[in-house]
């Protein structure tokens, strides 16, 4: 067990009349990146809110470093980064003041508190915005700051509470490739995500999270493997005409047929055998698309919700 820096045992949360998280149980690794993928309500930052010290565990058990708690103690807090939802940085100091203040907060010299500043903008491609006040900057740039900001304290374990969410491509791929570099250096990564992308570009492990409950857990390719088959054909048409028994039909040939909302997918083993039966189906090859089976793909069979949901 040596090994495992974070577990939970049947760890449960309930709000009044709502319960968030239902006996969820699960282990990370130090120096690998776990994920928890589901969307708003699955009960992710809740967990995380019990692991850094924002909520108590009222059921079941959460170790950090072999410890057991209710609620995070400040020894165990000074080994955590936090990376919280929103941007809470202070408008008042520039960029430099506000991983100053950061690691005054934990302890450190002034000096030393500059000169880790100063490293840290470096590492996150910031070291020319040193001046800055937080209003001139990008919401890219931001959330580059408020990561560095929680790697004042270098450390053990980095919590990301949906690193991403509002980003554009190219600054979403440019905190994925800092994220990269710092589990390289053998940082723990806990993040929440809806974006399926960055669960399969980020996590060595993670659960798929719906309505408090873990439905699955491991590898991205492992549960893409586990849980669908591994070609799609997505359906590009209206519900009203898709062809009537295409379910059957499909299914009587092998493959699998799955709605969500208004989109209907066809699952099968091989891919081209199942395009070439799309016309004898009734299905117009112009209005469908082949792919490899994904991540989403899991998501979908598993909750029943599309990504953007």
């Amino acid at each position: 067990m040596s090994d495992i820096v974070v577990r939970a045992e049947s760890l449960g949360k309930t709000y009044g009349d709502f319960r968030a998280l239902k006996g969820i149980s699960f282990s990370i690794k130090a120096g690998q990146c776990f994920g928890f993928l589901g969307h708003n309500g699955a009960g992710k930052t809740t967990t995380m809110r019990m692991m850094y010290g924002m909520s108590t565990v009222d059921e079941g058990k959460l170790w950090l470093f072999d410890q057991s708690f209710r609620l995070t103690p400040p020894a165990v807090k000074a080994r955590l980064g936090v990376v919280p939802q929103e941007d809470n940085l202070d408008d008042d100091l520039t960029v430099i003041e506000n991983l100053e203040v950061y690691g005054l907060i934990y302890g450190l010299p002034r000096g030393e508190s500059q000169q880790r500043g100063k490293e840290l903008l470096a590492f996150m491609g910031l070291e020319d915005k040193e001046h800055n006040s937080i209003e001139s900057l990008s919401g890219g740039l931001k959330r580059r700051l408020v990561i560095a900001r929680a790697l004042m304290n270098a450390p053990d374990i980095v919590i990301l509470d949906e690193p991403t969410t509002g980003l554009d491509p190219q600054a979403r791929h440019l905190v994925w490739q800092k994220l990269r570099s710092l589990k390289a250096e053998g940082v723990t990564l806990v993040l929440t995500t809806h974006y399926m992308e960055e669960a399969v570009q980020l996590c060595d492990s993670l659960v798929v999270m719906h309505e408090g409950n873990i439905l699955a857990e491991g590898s991205p390719q492992h549960l893409i493997e586990t849980y669908v088959r591994p070609y799609v054909v997505e359906v590009h048409l209206p519900l009203s005409q898709v062809p009537e028994n295409l379910t059957d039909k499909v299914a009587n040939w092998g493959g699998e047929v799955t709605q969500v909302l208004d989109s209907v997918f066809l699952y099968a083993d091989d891919g081209e055998k199942l395009w070439d039966n799309l016309d004898c189906w009734g299905l117009p090859k112009q209005a469908c698309l082949l792919r490899a089976a994904n991540l989403e793909d899991v998501f979908l069979k598993l909750t029943g919700m599309g990504e953007e949901a």
